[in-house]
């Protein structure tokens, strides 16, 4: 169990990615099949034509569902080179699909089975949907740098920068404090400073904790000066 839970914890962002995308797939596949279905047996559209049309209905749909949801989590780099870039991606999987069809229905010669047009059909689909998914990941919704981790599922916009850190280092006000009394007491050989913080002195002024400073009080003469 150890090992299988390191496993999945070091391909979790993968499985993820992958998990929701064959969700968007498997609506796809839907959408294509009927699509080819109404077109090919209901309206008698050829083979290659219908397919067409009924992956370019479901790429639109998987286009949205992709980026928002299956790879949300990966930079944006602007929606019109995403756009072109998956457009041109997904017309490579077309024609993974549209050869696939073609080879059973032109090379097969098997234009009246039915079964080997769905399979046929399907075969390209799962083809294409592998080139897809890499192609995805690679080329229209980069990775984010390595150590910039998502944020509440928000995308991490290309080129942002890092938020500053606080210092944790500040200058404390007693700091001050103590630099003033200790410089009143070299200055006045008569000053002292008592456990509240206070110098005292002839010239001196008395700095308390609170920071205010205030003339010192003039000691009284002691009987030796008479």
């Amino acid at each position: 169990m150890t090992s299988v839970r390191a496993l999945y914890e070091r391909f979790r962002h993968l499985i993820h990615e992958a998990a929701k995308f064959g969700v968007v797939g498997i609506v796809g596949v839907f959408i294509t099949n009927g699509c080819y279905d109404l077109l090919h047996s209901g309206y008698h559209v050829g083979p290659v034509t219908a397919t067409t049309v009924a992956t370019i209905i479901a790429t639109g749909v998987s286009y949205v569902a992709n980026r928002y949801w299956s790879f949300r989590d990966r930079e944006r780099t602007g929606v019109a080179r995403e756009t072109v870039i998956f457009f041109v991606l997904n017309g490579i999987g077309l024609l993974i699909q549209d050869a696939v069809v073609a080879f059973n229905f032109y090379i097969l010669d098997n234009q009246h089975n039915r079964v080997t047009e769905f399979v046929a059909l399907n075969l390209g689909i799962a083809l294409a949907t592998l080139f897809r998914f890499w192609s995805y990941r690679k080329w229209v919704w980069l990775a984010p740098p390595a150590g910039d981790a998502p944020t509440g599922g928000q995308p991490v916009p290309a080129g942002s920068p890092a938020p500053a850190r606080a210092s944790v280092w500040e200058k404390a006000p007693s700091a001050d404090l103590a630099g003033q009394a200790s410089d009143l007491l070299h200055t006045n050989g008569h000053g002292y400073a008592n456990g509240n913080g206070h110098a005292n002195g002839h010239a001196g002024r008395a700095v308390n904790g609170n920071g205010y400073a205030g003339r010192a009080s003039r000691p009284a003469p002691s009987s030796q000066d008479d």
